[in-house]
């Protein structure tokens, strides 16, 4: 009967998809009018189903692209996961979302590889604002930084770096280190937009300068 019962359980994705044949089907409502574990297990299975029943057949075709910083994101979580202590009395309900998890995997199998629609998109890394100087009169900039565990970004965006000139930006570390983040060319008055990069990290970066091909400094921030 344990057989049985776990050959019927299997069904369940297939049957809540409706890809089960007449006979398949039949035997799989006899055991739900009796089991009522497998009744609430397809009750969880049936929204996906739904789910499934809405996604364009011609876009599984496509190989997604992953939002920037979805892998740094995904880290953060495993590690803030790690640092929780799960009460005891919630260890029973977290291995049954686990064991509910391997059943919708089995859907997915069963069905088409959809995971990638389901689920939510990341929340993305949050910015950090930082006022920009600018010395050159006609230059106008504001700046992001974003952190990393390689070092800082710095996402640079202002008007008035002329025309197809190259600027430097080199970001400063607080023991007085200056740490090339990558060079632009200048657009002249259309709005400028680039992301640089530095191996300092944020906890001891503490300034960056954007110079021209001269050396001269053109803006400067200091956080």
């Amino acid at each position: 009967m344990r057989d049985e019962h776990r050959e019927l359980r299997e069904l369940l994705g297939a049957f809540a998809l409706g890809h089960l044949d007449p006979p398949e089907r039949d035997r799989v409502r006899a055991h739900l009018d009796g089991c009522a574990s497998c009744r609430a297990e397809l009750a969880e299975l049936v929204p996906l189903g739904r789910r499934l029943s809405a996604v364009d057949p011609d876009a599984l075709d496509e190989t997604p692209t992953p939002p920037p910083g979805l892998g740094e994101a995904v880290l953060a979580r495993i590690a803030a996961e790690e640092r929780r202590v799960v009460p005891l009395r919630r260890r029973t309900a977290v291995r049954h979302r686990v064991a509910l998890g391997a059943a919708v995997a089995g859907v997915a199998a069963a069905g088409a590889v959809v995971g990638w629609v389901a689920r939510p998109v990341p929340d993305p890394v949050p910015l950090e604002p930082v006022a920009v100087q600018a010395v050159a009169s006609d230059v106008e900039a504001r700046a992001d930084l974003v952190p990393h565990t390689w070092g800082v970004e710095v996402r640079l965006t202002g008007t008035g770096f002329d025309a197809g000139e190259v600027y430097r930006v080199a970001v400063t570390a607080d023991d007085g280190r200056e740490v090339p983040a990558g060079e632009f060319l200048g657009v002249g008055p259309q709005p400028m937009r680039c992301n640089l990069n530095s191996s300092v990290l944020r906890a001891d970066a503490v300034a960056f300068e954007v110079v021209d091909a001269e050396g001269d400094v053109v803006a400067r921030s200091e956080f």
